[in-house]
């Protein structure tokens, strides 16, 4: 039986560390990003966002106001993405940004839903209502919802799946609806995305006069399994399930939607997940996000029916992903070119894309994989993409996104060679294509239902942090020392006539099941795929846990050559890394002694606390002392000059807090 996450507002996270990250995401960016999608904030990108929002509002009620007198917008390609001749004065009936721009409104009213489900703020719900009245009001009478299209033309509408992104949009509509709606109990966008939904149903199918295709970019499969689950509406399901069943399969339909050069077919719809059936793809390809969002579908949908050879199709595409495609960090898309997986193996430092919102997406695979199987593996990544890829996307302020989450920055590099034009070494006030700042606040807002599963009399604790929750009739509390220390403790209340209740508690691979536990009788036999069953006495109960967390040196598998001779330094789930602004210039030459002593000590990052950890090391000094060959560039070697060197790391997390400066992950080792 699979299990399911914890209903939001039964999650109450009380963590020294998430709490202060979740406060963030209420008091800052959750109104920073509104100020955001509103334009107003000077030095930040232009969203265009809401202002294409209303400009489709006024164009409905224009149509209402003239009746048949209206006459309906000619389709006009006007780019992928497009900007006015004046930033500073966009017209009130043209559409601006991405294509996909109104995706941005439904990550941060998603956001938002789950902040109120736990946090009730009528200030940020009036807010939240007004936009909701202006989206709606852009819906046109038969359901469709886009702004791209309801400005420039319906008659195109859905002729441009693999580039234009209408079904990412309701996607994200969706799941920002059902957040919504789930924190507050408001109805109006929940009815407008299931309109919207409604609507692409009549118009999908394998049925003759039916469109044949399927997302470009995928989540609207994951959307609408879970709008199905919330409504009851099989509808929705069967929608989903079209989508991904139809994915691959001959004729493949990007391919007739735009003719491709003869040889090059196979390489667009690779990019698109769509080169094949989704059972029988066992490599994680094409655009990294596209990817895992797909793969979640997959899950959600071999969970709820039981599908074996599509859950077959999961698990291995899961193995390609993180035993040969994933970064230390949690990061996913190792190249820029199509923000994609690259080959097994492949994975460079300096030029590594790993978009926070693939990270994102590889947290969502985790919890559906999890849902079917509690395996530990599916956590451990879980928490390595939270505290590390992901986390080091937002700025401590909230103010300033990484889009792309490189191990190796060299700042004059960025600045001046077009191949790592990509990566920046300070985060950004806001993108254009502005999909990471609003993804991970609606991550960060939900963290608790990533936390916890349950199923009938059975709570999987995947994630240790502090919270409070209530499982048949007991209530729960947790205290938890992460990411400082290994220490947590939870505290079982007796309840009224409890029924029988199971904690399924991870014990995370970084601790190399070095761990103690008291206050409960278990053995060995308890302990299943990394996770210790504990049948609770029906009394009050306390268990404490002790997991063993000290640092240690990582090396990767030597088919990785970038990083063959060197180590990166972790504690627990911390990754670390070197940066200037503790080390100098020249990270390159620092090497350290995987052998000497490592110490800890506690420090503040731009108000942030957090562990540092000193090595002993050596850095290379300049060497002039052989003689020349053929220029003075290069000299007969005659050994290193070094000097021995003290090499501080800190949280990857926290680097570029301290202006711009270089930074390194994995260090050369002696």
């Amino acid at each position: 039986m699979s299990s399911n996450p914890i209903d939001i507002k039964k999650v109450h996270i009380q963590d020294s560390f998430w709490t202060t990250k979740q406060e963030l995401i209420r008091k800052e960016v959750i109104p920073y990003q509104w100020e955001v999608l509103n334009d107003r904030i000077p030095e930040a990108a232009p969203s265009y966002c809401m202002h294409n929002f209303r400009a489709a509002a006024l164009l409905h009620e224009k149509k209402q106001s003239l009746g048949k007198a209206f006459v309906p917008p000619k389709y006009s390609y006007r780019g992928f993405n497009v900007l006015p001749d004046d930033p500073r004065a966009p017209k009130d009936d043209e559409f601006y940004g991405f294509v996909f721009q109104d995706s941005d409104f439904s990550k941060w009213i998603e956001a938002v839903g789950y902040s109120l489900a736990t946090h009730p703020d009528p200030e940020l719900e009036k807010t939240a209502d007004e936009a909701i009245d202006l989206v709606c009001r852009a819906q046109t009478e038969d359901g469709y919802l886009d702004t791209y299209y309801i400005i420039n033309g319906m008659d195109k509408v859905f002729t441009n799946l693999r580039d234009h992104h209408e079904l990412y949009c309701l996607g994200h509509l969706v799941e920002g609806a059902i957040a919504y709606y789930q924190g507050t109990g408001k109805e109006k966008l929940l009815r407008a995305a299931m309109r919207f939904a409604d609507y692409v149903a009549e118009r999908f199918g394998t049925e003759e006069g039916k469109i044949h295709g399927y997302p470009g970019h995928e989540i609207a499969e994951m959307a609408l399994l879970r709008l199905s689950e919330v409504t009851g509406e099989e509808k929705y399901a069967k929608l989903a399930e079209y989508f991904i069943d139809q994915r691959g399969r001959a004729p493949l339909y990007f391919d007739q939607e735009h003719p491709t050069p003869k040889g090059e077919e196979y390489k667009v719809d690779y990019y698109h997940q769509a080169h094949i059936p989704v059972r029988d793809q066992d490599e994680a390809v094409g655009h990294a996000v596209r990817a895992v969002y797909l793969y979640s579908g997959m899950a959600d949908l071999a969970r709820r029916s039981g599908d074996e050879k599509l859950f077959a199709a999961c698990r291995a595409l899961w193995k390609s992903t993180v035993s040969e495609k994933m970064y230390i960090t949690g990061g996913i898309g190792a190249t820029h070119l199509g923000e994609a997986f690259s080959f097994p193996f492949d994975l460079p430092n300096d030029t590594d894309y790993s978009e926070t919102c693939a990270s994102i997406g590889l947290v969502f695979f985790a919890r559906r994989m999890l849902q079917i199987e509690a395996k530990r593996e599916y956590a451990d990544v879980m928490e390595l993409a939270l505290f590390n890829g992901i986390l080091s996307g937002i700025a401590l302020d909230g103010k300033s996104f990484f889009y792309v989450n490189p191990l190796e920055v060299i700042p004059k590099a960025c600045h001046l060679d077009e191949r790592k034009m990509h990566i920046k070494p300070v985060r950004q006030k806001w993108f254009g294509c502005a999909c990471c700042p609003p993804n991970l606040a609606r991550l960060v807002a939900s963290i608790g239902t990533y936390a916890f599963t349950e199923k009938e009399d059975t709570l999987f604790v995947h994630l240790y942090m502090g919270s409070e929750l209530e499982k048949n009739g007991r209530k729960i509390q947790i205290e938890s020392g992460l990411p400082e220390s290994g220490n947590v403790s939870i505290r079982v209340s007796s309840g009224n006539a409890p029924e029988p209740l199971t904690l399924a508690l991870r014990i995370p691979s970084w601790c190399e099941d070095h761990y103690q536990i008291e206050g409960v009788n278990v053995s060995s036999e308890d302990v299943r795929d990394g996770y210790l069953y504990v049948n609770v006495p029906d009394e009050e109960t306390t268990i404490s846990l002790s997991f063993e967390l000290k640092p240690k040196f990582v090396s990767v598998d030597a088919r990785v050559n970038e990083d063959l001779g060197k180590v990166a330094l972790v504690r627990g789930p911390i990754v670390y890394c070197a940066e200037e602004a503790d080390n100098g210039d020249g990270l390159g030459s620092l090497y350290i002694d995987p052998r000497a002593e490592i110490k800890e000590e506690k420090i503040s990052i731009s108000g942030a606390n957090a562990i540092a950890l000193d090595v002993e090391g050596y850095r290379i000094l300049p060497n002039e002392q052989g003689a020349e060959f053929i220029s003075p560039l290069y000299r007969t070697w005659q050994g290193e000059k070094e000097e021995k060197k003290t090499v501080r790391l800190i949280p990857y997390r926290l680097w570029a807090n301290r202006g711009e400066g270089e930074m390194r992950v994995y260090l050369s080792r002696r």
